[in-house]
């Protein structure tokens, strides 16, 4: 069992927080907004299965057993506000371990690498794939980028909420197969949202045509899990086309520095554009069906 402060409680992050205390690792938790923190916590007030009680980080002073540190936040400048402004990275002892499961850009995995190694402490980008149905059922899929001689001990570490995790390479390559993800997504859900925007123009049952469908060659993960909320107009759900903006602006910026097309790709990130200006940028990403329905309106 390891020592582990997990920052960052969001959809995603709570219920991996929670599947770690489960399995019985010393948890303290920590979030900019503190009472997420003390709603997580609440969960646990009447528990005496856990050997060891979860706990609340006392600002950003880490306890003294602290061996792994764990973050799940949203952006580049949260992963340098927890690890370097507020001097997580300082206060580690040598040979312990930072967890990055924030989806961020491969340039700032490559720079915390650089700092932490200078203490002697491994840092890993390790984004997840899975969402939050994912995070809920503990069935994430992890892609490490990391010293091969710590990997072992992150798929240990993680093994409560991963259905699949592989060592992709050294700091930064975890991203950059998240980014790899991030655009294959964009291109499924536009290409979903157009088919069940043209089955609904062309008269059709949406549900059989899309359950039909979803059993030949056509499916995918997106079609499976989300055709029927997108049907029902539900997209308060799953993972907010603000964050998918995000995520595609990081892939776009490393497609020119790789000298790679991603055409379709920055066509989607524009319909997420027109989207958001529209006040839509909390909804789900699937919401790209909302854009087609009323193109012309928005």
């Amino acid at each position: 069992m390891a020592n582990i402060v997990f920052i960052g409680l969001g959809n995603m992050g709570a219920p991996m927080a929670t599947h770690l205390a489960n399995a019985g690792h010393k948890l303290t938790a920590a979030n900019r907004s503190p009472e997420k923190v003390a709603q997580w916590l609440m969960q646990f007030e009447e528990s005496s299965s856990l050997p060891h009680a979860p706990a609340a980080l006392n600002g950003s002073t880490l306890p003294s057993d602290t061996d792994v540190v764990i973050l799940c936040v949203s952006r580049d400048e949260d992963v340098r506000e927890w690890l370097i402004d507020n001097g997580i990275i300082s206060q580690l002892p040598a040979h312990s371990v930072i967890i990055d499961h924030s989806t961020t850009s491969a340039s700032l995995a490559e720079e915390m690498a650089n700092l932490a190694a200078k203490e002697d402490i491994y840092f890993c980008d390790t984004p997840v794939s899975g969402g939050q149905q994912g995070a809920q059922s503990g069935q994430l899929s992890l892609m490490a980028g990391c010293d091969s001689r710590v990997f072992e001990q992150i798929s240990s570490i993680t093994a409560p909420y991963t259905k699949a995790i592989a060592h992709m390479g050294k700091p930064g390559c975890g991203q950059k197969t998240k980014m790899v993800n991030q655009i294959c997504v964009a291109g499924l859900v536009q290409a979903l949202a157009e088919g069940i925007n043209f089955a609904e123009n062309n008269n059709l049952d949406v549900k059989k045509v899309m359950s039909l469908v979803g059993q030949g060659a056509a499916s995918s993960w997106q079609l499976v899990n989300r055709h029927d909320t997108m049907i029902s107009g539900e997209y308060d759900h799953g993972f907010a086309l603000d964050l998918m903006h995000k995520d595609l602006q990081i892939c776009l910026e490393q497609a020119s520095k790789s000298n790679s097309a991603t055409p379709v790709t920055h066509l989607v990130d524009q319909y997420y554009q027109e989207l958001q200006a529209k006040g839509h940028g909390s909804k789900d990403t699937s919401a790209l069906l909302l854009r087609l329905q009323t193109l012309g309106h928005l």
